[in-house]
C-alpha cells in the first residue's frame, strides 16, 4: 500500500547529452509541485551526473529510467539502465558516485534482470506548505484605518497669469515654511 503522502514519478528516455537538460527542467518543476524548491540544485545535479555516467559508460543510446519519489520524510532519485556492470565508489576519482555520495544522505546500486539500479536519497524537513494554505493565521485588518499624516510640501511658486493684460510679472518671496529652511 502507497502511504498517503508519496509522490512519485518516473520517465523513460535516451540517455542522451541534449535530454540532460530537459530532465532537470522536468525534475526542478515536479519538485516545485511538490513545495520542495531547495531540494532542485542537489537532485538535479545528481540526476544529471547519473545520466551523464549512463550516457559515458553505456552509450548516448542506452534506454534509461529516471525515478523520483518523496515520502514526506526522504526524496529518494533513481537511474535504472541496461548496463552490467555495477560501479564502485573508488574507481570514481572526485566524479560520478563521489559526487552523488557528497550530494546525498544516502546511496546505493542495485542488479536488475535487465541491467543496474542507481539512487541516492535526501532527509527533508517538512515540506513548505502549500501557497493556499498560510502558514500563520492572518492578522485582523481594522475596519477603519486612520490615513497617515501628509508630510509637509511647500506650496508652488505663484505663476503670473498668461497674457499682455497680466501686467509686470512680480517675483514671488519664498514661502513661510521654505523661509524656515533657510
Amino acid at each position: 500500500m502507497t502511504p498517503p503522502g508519496d509522490r512519485h514519478y518516473t520517465v523513460e528516455l535516451p540517455a542522451s547529452a541534449e535530454r540532460v537538460p530537459q530532465i532537470r527542467r522536468i525534475i526542478a518543476a515536479h519538485l516545485r509541485l511538490w513545495n520542495l524548491e531547495p531540494q532542485i540544485p542537489p537532485i538535479c545535479q545528481g540526476v544529471a551526473e547519473l545520466l551523464t555516467n549512463v550516457h559515458r559508460h553505456i552509450g548516448p543510446d542506452a534506454r534509461c529510467v529516471v525515478e523520483l519519489r518523496w515520502s514526506g520524510r526522504h526524496l529518494t532519485a533513481s537511474v535504472a539502465d541496461e548496463g552490467p556492470r555495477l560501479p564502485r565508489l573508488e574507481r570514481a576519482a572526485g566524479g560520478g558516485l563521489a559526487r552523488i555520495a557528497a550530494l546525498s544522505d544516502s546511496w546505493g546500486t542495485c542488479g536488475t534482470p535487465d541491467g543496474k539500479v542507481i539512487w541516492f536519497t535526501r532527509r527533508v524537513g517538512a515540506a513548505r506548505p502549500d501557497p493556499a494554505t498560510p502558514r500563520v493565521s492572518p492578522r485582523s485588518v481594522p475596519d477603519v484605518v486612520e490615513p497617515a499624516p501628509a508630510a509637509e510640501q511647500p506650496a508652488p511658486a505663484a505663476r503670473p497669469p498668461a497674457g499682455p493684460a497680466a501686467g509686470p510679472a512680480v517675483a514671488a518671496g519664498p514661502s513661510p515654511s521654505e523661509a524656515s529652511l533657510v
